[in-house]
């Protein structure tokens, strides 16, 4: 039995090049390429980690013309500095820790995947719905840098201006998000079907 990936219905005794009967929508058991399609997103949200935590993510002109740029770290040791300790480690974990937890387990499950690990496989199921729901909270910095350009651009006072660093922080965001998306974590429960035949053979 196989489920439609765009309406959802469930179809029984598929063909090989089988679509579906409401949608259209070709039928498939495994998304076709994931694993392919899955390291080429992550390799390029790996690359664009690094520009994304070391360009300016905000620059400010401020009177009398003086120019500050600050990145994510910056900011979080700003805020630390200030005595808004909640907001630096808001700040830390949504725009640091948690797209390097995301790469660190998409990792994960690409190598014990493709090595066709059976190793704690329920733990691995539950990592990957953490990284599909906190995807979305992971733009936090682009949210908080378009707030601010909106509070403080005031003619002749200061005017704030996005940085390089927040389109290289907005592509790991969608990359990671787009690997999460391209993974299908059905693969990891296909050595649980080849060991089950080999227990009856």
């Amino acid at each position: 039995m196989v489920s439609c990936h765009h309406c959802a219905i469930l179809w029984k005794d598929v063909n090989a090049h089988g679509r579906c009967g409401c949608c259209g929508a070709k039928l498939y058991m495994r998304k076709p390429g994931s694993l392919y399609r899955t390291w080429a997103l992550l390799i390029a949200a790996c690359i664009m980690y690094i520009p994304a935590n070391t360009l300016p993510v905000m620059i400010t002109l401020s009177f009398p013309r003086a120019e500050q740029q600050d990145t994510i770290m910056s900011g979080i040791v700003y805020f630390w500095n200030s005595g808004s300790w909640v907001l630096a480690l808001i700040v830390f974990i949504a725009s640091f820790l948690v797209p390097l937890f995301k790469l660190a387990v998409i990792i994960l499950l690409l190598i014990t995947t493709q090595r066709r690990s059976s190793w704690r496989l329920l733990e691995r199921a539950k990592l990957y719905r953490i990284v599909d729901v906190i995807g979305r909270w992971s733009m936090l910095d682009v949210f908080v840098v378009t707030l601010l350009t909106g509070l403080v651009q005031i003619e002749g006072f200061a005017v704030v201006h996005p940085g390089p660093g927040i389109a290289a922080f907005a592509a790991v965001v969608v990359l990671t998000m787009s690997a999460s998306i391209s993974f299908d974590p059905r693969l990891m429960w296909d050595v649980t079907e080849h060991e089950s035949e080999d227990l009856y053979e």
